[in-house]
């Protein structure tokens, strides 16, 4: 199995969450989670945007610097949103082995 180094993503989720207390003044982060939801869904989206264009453009180094924004911002939305790490890891297993199609499907309708 290929090493994914998903405990790089864990300890990141860990350490958005110390930095919550933090000071805004000193820490990026901080001063993200204390703008809101918002403003974290907002800073998500444009890392989002980043990502998709550099895919466009295949450009590899691009591509893997523009998603690591995207997955610290998708953290701090979390952090923001209340939801943990460990709550999206586990929906994931839930969905492992199920087709797409059929996940979709199981969804309720709106």
């Amino acid at each position: 199995m290929t090493d994914h180094r998903l405990e790089v993503l864990a300890a990141l989720a860990d350490e958005i969450a110390q930095r919550k207390s933090a000071s805004p003044d000193q820490s990026y982060t901080a001063r993200l989670l204390s703008q809101g939801i918002e403003k974290c869904a907002k800073k998500f989206g444009e890392e989002a945007v980043e990502t998709a264009l550099a895919a466009v453009l295949r450009d590899k180094a691009q591509i893997a610097a523009e998603t690591a924004d995207l997955l610290y911002h998708l953290l701090v939305m979390l952090e923001a949103s209340g939801v943990r790490l460990a709550d999206v890891m586990a929906e994931l297993a839930r969905r492992q082995g199920m087709s797409g199609l059929a996940e979709k499907a199981s969804r309720p309708k709106d």
